[in-house]
């Protein structure tokens, strides 16, 4: 049977990322602990483009790969071979690159769940950051986008020496990745954003960083608040799709009349856009009725009901119970 990869890293998306901390919390309904390069403690070994052995792959690309793994133990180095050269344009650092991937574990032979998989999803992954397993990280940084790489990573270059039980991966194992470097996806929303009426949260986000939310004095709505601030050239969002977003999120009672607001939590202090299925309650009510519909580019501001949000349920003393919750949500991408 097939580990489930995506399952054991983080729920609903796969983001190789450090768990959010300190009461925060975001759209999603529930926090979930994530390995993130801190995992390998020891320094990550300079990939090498070939070592004997090595694996063999069959398969398109752009297709699930076909991994044969030699026989006989790995070499130990941290191996990325281009398999196939792509012609879009050359990865650079900090890059948002979508991959397709298939993997395995080495010495068992065991199947991960990938990208191919009929519920298998993209992994984004700020090339070249620290705050992402070098496995995918460093693989994709320098290659060019429709390129098929080759990933033989040991542990010091995955999840170093604790490995990772829910896989099956142990601490000394090696990996065996077939990456296929889809797309560059934009870091924000890009564009000139409508002016906002005074009644509803302003906002600031021009630059790469975390939004700055400014909460009037008055009480919040009492229904659902969706506003584009920016509309995308992309397509709509439709129900069930996998989507990208760079997001900043706001308790209404505790910031009102405060010249910035406190974020209870933002997308960009993990170095990746969230991702998850919308409109299918992976996420909280607001999020799946506010953004389905929405075009790919696009800038929205969402103030939620509690009744659309957490209800009762306080989140740390940034998102008390019974909270009206604001979000500014760039789409940066929709599969």
């Amino acid at each position: 049977m097939r580990r489930r990869l995506a399952a054991a890293l983080i729920v609903p998306a796969l983001m190789l990322t450090a768990a959010c901390g300190g009461g925060e919390d975001s759209g999603k309904k529930e926090p979930s602990a994530s390995p993130s390069a801190d995992a390998a403690k020891t320094e990550v070994p300079k990939p090498v483009a070939s070592a004997d052995p090595m694996p063999t792959v069959a398969g398109e690309a752009g297709k699930k790969a076909e991994i044969t793994v030699p026989k006989g133990e790995p070499s130990g180095k941290f191996v990325v071979n281009t398999l196939k050269e792509g012609s879009g344009p050359e990865i650079k650092k900090d890059d948002l690159v979508v991959t397709k991937y298939t993997g395995k574990v080495w010495k068992s032979g065991k199947e991960l769940s990938g990208s191919y998989d009929p519920d298998g999803q993209p992994l984004v992954v700020p090339a070249g950051s620290q705050q992402i397993l070098p496995l995918f990280s460093e693989s994709v940084l320098g290659k060019k986008v429709g390129s098929r790489v080759l990933v033989v990573a040991p542990p010091a270059a995955a999840f170093g020496e604790q490995g990772q039980s829910q896989l099956g991966v142990g601490p000394k194992d090696n990996l065996v990745f077939v990456l296929d470097v889809d797309s560059v996806l934009p870091k924000k929303a890009e564009g000139t954003q409508a002016p906002i009426p005074s009644e509803l949260p302003q906002v600031k986000a021009d630059e790469e960083k975390a939004a700055t939310i400014t909460i009037p004095k008055n009480d919040p709505p009492k229904e659902l608040v969706d506003k584009v601030l920016i509309e995308g050239k992309g397509a709509e969002v439709k129900n069930g799709q996998t989507v990208y977003m760079q997001y900043s999120g706001a308790a209404w009672a505790p910031n009102q009349g405060k010249d910035s607001a406190k974020l209870f939590d933002t997308s960009w202090k993990t170095g990746a856009p969230f991702s998850t299925k919308i409109g299918q309650g992976q996420v909280i009510e607001g999020w799946d009725k506010g953004l389905v519909g929405k075009k790919v580019g696009s800038r929205v501001l969402l103030v939620i009901p509690p009744e659309q949000a957490y209800k009762d349920q306080a989140k740390g003393e940034d998102l008390p119970a019974n909270s009206t919750l604001v979000f500014v949500v760039d789409i940066v991408g929709a599969v």
